[in-house]
Formats: C-alpha cells, structure tokens, sequence
C-alpha cells in the first residue's frame, strides 16, 4: 500500500516537468514504483515455493529412517516435529499435534497437504495416506516417496542449469534489439529528416518524418519506447516459461527488462533529446 501511495505521489509531481524531457522518466520511475511490490512478491513466492519442496524432501528422508528403525509413521512424526524444516516447520508441528489429538493420519495428512498448497507435496501425501491405510510396506512407501521428489528436484535442478544459457541468450537478444532501436531513434531518423531539409519528399522516404506526415520527433520516441516496454514484456514471460516452466515466475524477467528498456530510453532521450 505504502508502494502505491508513493507512485501517486511522483506521477503526480511529474506534471510540474510536463512538456520536458524528463517527464515521461518521472512518470516511469513512479508506475515502477507502484508494480515493484508485486515483483518483488512473486519472487519471494516462487522461492518459498522451491524451499517447501527442498524442506520435504528433508521430512520424508527423516520419517524413512525413522520408520525404518521400527517406529511406526504417527509415532515417527511425532518425533520429528520439533526439528527445523524452514517454511514447513509450522505445518509440520501442526500434523503432529492432530496426530497427538486423535485424529486420523489419513485426513492430517490431507490439511497438511491443503496448508502446504504444493502440487508435488499434494501428490506424495495423497501416496502415503493411501499407503497407510491400504496395509502396505509404509517405509518401502516412504523411501519411494523420498526417491520420487529427489528425482524430481534432480531433474529441475538439471534442465535450469541447461535452459540458462537459452536465458542468457533471450537477454542478449532483447539488448541487441534495444540497440537497434536506440540507433534507429537517433541516428536513422535525423538523417531521414535531413534528406527532407535538402528537398526530399515525405513520399520518398515513406511518410515517415517531415512536416506532411504530422508526426513529430517525441511521438515517435514514444512509439519506439511502448516497443519496447511490449517487447520486454513478452520476452520476460518467455524466458521464464523456458527455465522455471511458469509464466507467472516470468514475471521477474518481464520486469527486469522493461525496467532496463525504460531508464535505457528516457536516460538517451535526456542526454541526446527527443
């Protein structure tokens, strides 16, 4: 709430430089301001997300070796509730104390998955509950269990170290293409201009500048900038989609990009004008 008053703040101080170059930059800085909460909330998300995995894979390894030594799954999660399992440390003590209170592991089990909201915790809970009341091998279960969510983590770890060099190369990629337009924007086009002043027509050279076209310099570096404020933007949606599978983890990408474009526009419009 705080972020969102203060970019209130600044777009509306934006309006005493109106009709200069740095207003669109004082705008910008304040809508970066207000969405950065939201960034930065995101981020924490998915990381608190690939730590609850992290942290059950820890919980299922200490219940095997627990089961394993002859302790049966209630009494084994009992004991290990006062051990440190970052984020999951809350939920664990709460499945121990409805074990502790009577009640059934099966359906424990099933508010501890709905706590956690984890889709690959979900799963191997929703296996183990089945497991124990079907009767069978639960520290065979477990083991499996603890097997499966390493394979898991293993695989993902793996394909994020092969993507980054797709990552790497989408930001090259978007750099090269923010340079082309900085080039086009200040060099290109002020020598299109100057055919004009020496008796070019704005047919010659496609309507694109020139008095006949009725489009001025600033309209065009703004054309140029929501170019790239697009571009970035599904660009970062990309990337992220390729190395973490989730277009909403793209959302740091998208950000870090159309920040870089923004100050990267406004600051060579500040220095060579619009």
């Amino acid at each position: 709430m705080g972020g969102v008053i203060i970019a209130a703040l600044i777009i509306g101080s934006s309006f005493f430089a109106y009709g200069t170059n740095w207003f669109a930059l004082i705008i910008g800085i304040g809508v970066i301001i207000g969405i950065l909460p939201f960034v930065i909330s995101v981020i924490i998300e998915t990381q608190i997300t690939n730590e609850k995995e992290e942290m059950f894979l820890e919980f299922a390894r200490n219940l095997v070796e627990s089961v394993k030594a002859g302790t049966p799954i209630s009494r084994s999660i009992v004991n290990v509730k006062d051990k440190s399992y970052g984020v999951l440390s809350e939920n664990v003590q709460k499945l121990a104390n409805q074990i502790s209170l009577g009640i059934p592991l099966n359906k424990a089990l099933q508010t501890f998955a709905n706590d956690v909201n984890n889709n690959t915790i979900s799963r191997a809970l929703t296996l183990i509950g089945q497991a124990e009341q079907a009767g069978g091998d639960i520290g065979q279960i477990l083991e499996a269990v603890a097997g499966a969510v390493t394979t898991s983590d293993a695989l993902k770890k793996e394909r994020k170290a092969i993507i980054s060099t797709l990552v790497v190369q989408g930001y090259i990629i978007f750099i090269i293409f923010l340079i082309i337009i900085l080039v086009m924007q200040f060099k290109i086009l002020p020598l299109l201009t100057g055919l004009t002043d020496v008796g070019t027509t704005t047919e010659d050279i496609g309507g694109i500048v020139g008095g006949g076209s009725g489009i001025n310099q600033q309209e065009i570096s703004n054309s140029f900038l929501y170019l790239l404020l697009v571009q970035g933007f599904f660009s970062g949606l990309a990337i992220g989609k390729l190395a973490e599978e989730s277009i909403k983890a793209g959302v740091k990408h998208s950000f870090i990009l159309m920040l870089g474009s923004f100050l990267t526009s406004a600051g060579a419009n500040i220095i060579f004008g619009a």
